[in-house]
């Protein structure tokens, strides 16, 4: 990728992640979230994956989950920073999360957690995840969401913009669930699924929320962010819109945290194919229970709908 398409400093990622990785244990609700769930989700499969690698791993949460299933025998952990590969529990390899030294058809599952949400070139990261799993091999991740975070980033927005006069991005932005399906069908995974959910965490206050994103990784890492850090006034300016739209009664603060889960197979003939257009056995309009109409004309429809999942965190002293 040529430099003007580059989005994140991927340097300074690295140098961030490596200073505060003695704090990663103390502030692994997020990690300890997507871990649970990403490891209920494979041990549903009810087929055994020999050989696993947890792909920006941080300190192995993620794996060592996985490593307690049954069906699980060997699990490798891959992370860009050596002080948090360091914490690891198994073998383990240092690289970029976007550039892979993965063996063909070598991994029969890959799992991330967290992490895939910070690269540069995504659309290039899953074509290499795919290729490094063997045929019917399964990938699943989790990354942030479009709606991850919004409440901090119109905070510092309107803040600086008042006290400064001007106002530069704080707050990496992250892609919606449609757009990161989008991209696990243009990276040729069968059978994609992409899927979110919202969770509201409560912190003590907002400079305690913004102590724990930057401890995973999550502060300003653009390149096209301001060279000057956040003046005194800025920062307590940005702390009082907080509190003023986005307090609980018992004066702690909300954030929201968009989880986008991710899920494709690498193809194999054995897998299951679409049909063929005009081949289906009963109409639509039957399953549905509705009345069919011919086109132009207007069509009614049950208005059942589906809302997206939401999980309210309870609070917590000292972070999440």
């Amino acid at each position: 990728m040529s430099d003007e398409t580059l989005l994140f400093d991927r340097k300074l990622l690295r140098e961030r992640r490596a200073r505060f990785a003695h704090e990663i244990e103390a502030r692994e609700f997020l990690l300890a979230h997507v871990a649970r769930e990403i490891a209920e989700r494979v041990e549903l499969m009810l087929r055994p994956f020999p050989l696993a690698l947890d792909l920006g791993a941080y300190h192995g949460l993620l794996g060592r989950s996985l490593a307690e299933i049954k069906s699980m025998r060997g699990v490798i952990y891959a992370e860009s920073v050596f002080a948090l590969a360091a914490l690891c529990p198994g073998p383990s390899l240092v690289c970029d999360e976007d550039l892979l030294p993965l063996k063909d058809a070598s991994l029969n599952l890959i799992v991330s957690g967290l992490a895939l949400h910070r690269v540069n070139d995504l659309p290039g990261a899953l074509i290499q995840i795919r290729r490094a799993l063997k045929p019917d091999g399964l990938f699943i991740a989790a990354l942030l969401g479009a709606r991850a975070l919004l409440e901090l980033r119109q905070a510092l927005l309107e803040a600086e913009a008042e006290t400064e006069g001007g106002a530069s991005p704080r707050v990496s932005p992250f892609a919606d669930v449609r757009d990161y399906g989008a991209l696990l069908q243009r990276a040729g995974f069968a059978l994609p699924v992409a899927d979110a959910e919202t969770l509201t965490v409560v912190y003590p206050s907002p400079r305690e929320l913004m102590r724990e994103v930057r401890a995973l990784g999550g502060g300003n890492v653009l390149l096209a962010r301001s060279k000057s850090p956040l003046s005194r006034k800025t920062l307590a300016r940005a702390e009082a819109i907080y509190r003023e739209r986005h307090a609980t009664a018992d004066g702690r603060v909300s954030a929201t945290f968009e989880i986008v889960y991710l899920s494709g197979w690498a193809p194999d003939p054995s897998q299951q194919k679409p049909l063929r257009p005009g081949s289906a056995a009963h109409r639509l309009a039957e399953a549905l229970h509705t009345t069919e109409h011919s086109a132009g004309d207007k069509a009614s429809f049950p208005s059942n709908r589906v809302s997206p999942k939401t999980t309210d965190t309870p609070p917590r002293d000292g972070g999440v």
